[in-house]
């Protein structure tokens, strides 16, 4: 990747006021309480994208993610007091994990309905993530947004770098991530930027009266390769 233009701008230092900071401690507020409740319940689970790194926006999405597969009754239990806005069954492509994800009237919570591969939870350390521990102490940790700049933490905001101006085995290791998920990102949300939002090979409602694990059952009957990933 060395030696391509930037996409986005140069590598350049940004300063948080206030404003910015007041914003990002209510969100991550938003993202330790949801954690200690489903901490509460045994169950360990990571913030992750800007929540994690710092660089939030107004809009920006509280996304958590449970990285170890287990019973939805259990997830749904530690969330029950919480509002359940939607429920649905998500896989990015056949090769992946399928999910299951709960949307909350403030946050995400995702979690596996299949064993994850290791290179599965790169993706989350690619675009950074942080446990309940980090959160509670306040510490930010450096990931890849998704206009592909790198952003690092900085005491006073953060600074960024054009990832494409990184040869990818260097952002892999500075990342901690495998060299495959880098490589992989980076078609991902190049394309994404082609042309536009991409789909998800799969994306179905969970209704009030299944369970994740049913809707599952008809979605691989429904579909041969849903069921491949089963077996991977």
């Amino acid at each position: 990747m060395r030696g391509k233009t930037a996409v986005f701008g140069s590598r350049k230092k940004i300063k948080y006021g206030r404003e910015h900071w007041r914003l990002l401690d209510e969100k991550r507020d938003i993202a330790l309480e949801i954690m200690e409740a489903l901490a509460s319940h045994g169950i360990d689970s990571v913030v992750y994208g800007s929540v994690a790194r710092g660089d939030v926006r107004r809009a920006s999405d509280v996304d958590i993610f449970i990285p170890t597969a287990m019973p939805s009754y259990k997830i749904e239990l530690a969330l029950q007091d919480y509002m359940i806005l939607e429920k649905r069954i998500i896989q990015a492509t056949p090769n992946y994990a399928i999910k299951g994800e709960i949307v909350l009237e403030n946050a995400n919570v995702s979690f596996p309905l299949v064993k994850m591969k290791d290179k599965e939870m790169d993706f989350y350390r690619f675009g950074g993530c942080v446990d309940i521990e980090s959160l509670k102490s306040r510490k930010r940790c450096p990931g890849v947004d998704k206009r592909l700049v790198l952003i690092i933490p900085l005491s006073d905001g953060h600074y960024e770098i054009p990832a494409n101006e990184l040869d990818a085995s260097e952002l892999a290791g500075f990342l901690g991530v495998g060299i495959e998920i880098v490589r992989e990102r980076f078609r991902v949300l190049e394309r994404r930027r082609e042309i536009g939002r991409t789909g998800v090979f799969v994306s179905e409602i969970v209704h009030d009266f299944e369970s994740f694990e049913t809707k599952l059952k008809e979605i691989i009957e429904r579909n041969p390769l849903v069921k491949r990933r089963l077996v991977l």
